[in-house]
């Protein structure tokens, strides 16, 4: 079976040379302006993020996709009010999401096209979560998790994040459905920044729906993958790899986090699963690889690392601080995360950075 030809994505270092710039801009954007009101701004973003959330909810960019429509057409199509719809496209149009014409219809932009619901690379979902009540709600204790270090989501909810998610189906559903959303943006970069075709059996490790070891077995024809997870079954894990074409490479062994990992990969996937656990669970974790893992396999963490120098903008700070009042979780540097793996019985080999925020963490086991 021939290798699915590579994504072509721009170079890590080319995507991170553009941050810079676009960072460099705000802030010197911010510097134009009196502080007191960039720090207004800053404050009222919140607001803006429900402003977000009311769009994706009322599916208004979805109403546009034929054309440019008044607030009044587009107010009878989503069963609202007229004028507050207008007041909402003001205020979106303004951060160019949705733009006004000249004849007071309102049409789509690259930024509200990101809105429609089943549009390539929509983050529709993951508005959704953004502006949720739950959400707003556990942030609202964020001041508690930086008072004590501990988090503040089982204090407020009486269990654990993962057992609030599955006991409320509403918003496990919005949740499950963000987190792919932001996850699903990071597929291609991981498999256009990291050669994984040099591997024979490649295991990932609580790899959800399996999207991940789909689209690095179609680039990798020669490799065979395990899709280790508690649920893959039931998130419709067999749909995604036989919609890949990579079923019949491909074995689905039911696990959790905490359980025996399946021995005989060559390569161990973990994708945003270490930085969800403080210290003590997240070395059992590795610990557990360690088991299952011959010497010439690789450990491959698939995180955002925060960087070591400076203090610039990375979304690692936000997620972050999420991680720190919802599970206790915490992202890591690189130096961080080579002194985790050394207690796991890892040696960090290097740090591949992709085009998308997170980068490939390679370990050896010694």
């Amino acid at each position: 079976m021939p290798a699915t030809k590579k994504p072509k994505l721009p170079p890590a270092r080319v995507v991170r040379a553009a941050e810079g710039v676009r960072a460099g801009l705000q802030r010197l954007t911010q510097l134009m302006a009196p502080p007191p009101f960039a720090l207004l701004e800053l404050a009222q973003g919140s607001m803006t993020t429900q402003a977000i959330y009311v769009a994706a909810e009322l599916r208004i960019a979805d109403a546009l996709v034929d054309g440019p429509l008044s607030a009044q057409e587009i107010a009878q199509r989503v069963d609202a009010h007229p004028e507050s719809v207008y007041r909402l496209l003001r205020l979106l149009a303004s951060q160019s999401i949705f733009s006004e014409g000249k004849d007071g219809r309102f049409r789509q932009t690259p930024m509200s096209k990101a809105l429609v619901a089943d549009s390539p690379g929509s983050m529709r979902d993951i508005a959704l979560l953004m502006g949720h009540p739950i959400h707003w709600e556990d942030w609202a204790h964020l001041v508690d998790s930086v008072r004590t270090g501990e988090a503040s989501l089982p204090k407020l909810r009486g269990m654990g994040a993962f057992e609030f998610i599955d006991s409320n189906p509403e918003y496990g559903s919005v949740f499950t459905s963000g987190m792919g959303n932001m996850s699903d943006t990071e597929t291609l970069p991981i498999v256009a920044g990291y050669d994984f075709s040099g591997y024979r059996q490649i295991v990932d490790v609580c790899g959800g729906r399996g999207a991940l070891l789909a689209e690095v077995l179609k680039h990798s024809p020669n490799a065979r993958g395990v899709l280790f997870d508690a649920r893959a079954e039931e998130n419709g894990a067999k749909d995604v790899l036989a919609e890949a074409g990579v079923s019949d490479r491909t074995s689905i062994e039911v696990g959790g986090l905490f359980d025996p990992v399946p021995e005989g990969g060559d390569a161990y996937i973990l994708k945003h699963v270490v930085h969800d656990w403080p210290e003590d669970q997240a070395l059992q974790i590795l610990k557990n690889v360690r088991k299952a893992i011959p010497a010439h396999g690789r450990i491959l963490l698939v995180e955002f690392v925060v960087p070591s120098e400076g203090n610039g903008r990375h979304p690692a700070k936000l997620v972050d601080l999420w991680l720190m009042l919802l599970v206790g979780g915490k992202e890591r540097t690189s130096e961080q995360y080579s002194s985790l793996l050394a207690s796991a019985g890892f040696q960090l080999e290097r740090v591949v950075q992709t085009a998308a925020p997170v980068s490939v963490i390679e370990a050896r086991p010694i």
